[in-house]
């Protein structure tokens, strides 16, 4: 297991990484994983109810699906946070076929609770969070033929739930995109440039080999703070 404490947008986070290990099924594996993530962050008195992301890779699309029905059981309540799925057999280093990455907040203001906001009607993941006016999107994606008619579906989405969040593409702190390996960066990136202008500080693009449904060709999360008044 990989863990880093970190500060971010003026709060504290600990991020977990770790892959599973084998396990009888895919939903074992992440069954087991999680709770190795609930014992190391009750070992900081801790808990998963201050998850406000999570990542989860498969090395195949059974394994996926079977996994976020984990998931989506464990990370149920107070616990519920913004997610994202991608299957990527070369991100594995163990013969596991799950691994995530989770990221919680440390410490938040005494008051401060999550509010969860869900796509019309709910879906299995949420449209987006705000935790001590951090803003956590969920992991958007389209079905559209094409990367551009794919990201012109996308970011007007993702610009929709910023704005309900009270915030804009100027508070965004971090955009990753999950590109299917098929397309190239630099098309990507020509194509994100021409729709928005803003200055986002911290960019990166991971290569992946599918999502949850076939036809998918990226993911992009964002992560920001709501705008002050």
């Amino acid at each position: 297991m990989r863990k880093r404490f970190l500060s971010w947008l003026d709060r504290e986070f600990v991020e977990l990484s770790a892959e599973a290990q084998p396990a009888a099924s895919a939903a074992d594996e992440a069954s087991l994983l999680f709770q190795r993530f609930d014992d190391e962050l009750t070992g900081d008195g801790l808990s998963l109810n201050g998850t406000v992301r999570t990542r989860l890779w498969a090395r195949d699309r059974q394994s996926r699906d079977l996994a976020s029905i984990e998931r989506r059981r464990i990370l149920s309540g107070e616990a519920r946070s913004a997610s994202s799925s991608y299957i990527a057999p070369g991100h594995f280093d163990s013969d596991g076929r799950v691994a995530v990455d989770l990221l919680a907040m440390i410490s938040p203001k005494a008051d401060a609770r999550k509010h969860l906001v869900e796509y019309d009607p709910p879906i299995v993941p949420i449209r987006f969070l705000v935790y001590d006016s951090v803003v956590v999107l969920s992991g958007v994606t389209s079905v559209q033929p094409t990367l551009e008619g794919q990201l012109d579906n996308i970011l007007p989405r993702i610009e929709g739930s910023l704005t309900e969040a009270g915030t804009t593409w100027a508070s965004v702190a971090r955009i990753s995109f999950y590109l299917h390996r098929s397309r190239a960066i630099k098309e990507l990136q020509t194509l994100f440039d021409a729709r928005i202008q803003a200055s986002i500080p911290n960019r990166e693009v991971v290569l992946v080999d599918g999502f949850s449904t076939e036809g998918k060709l990226c993911e992009i999360e964002v992560t920001g703070v709501v705008q002050a008044p």
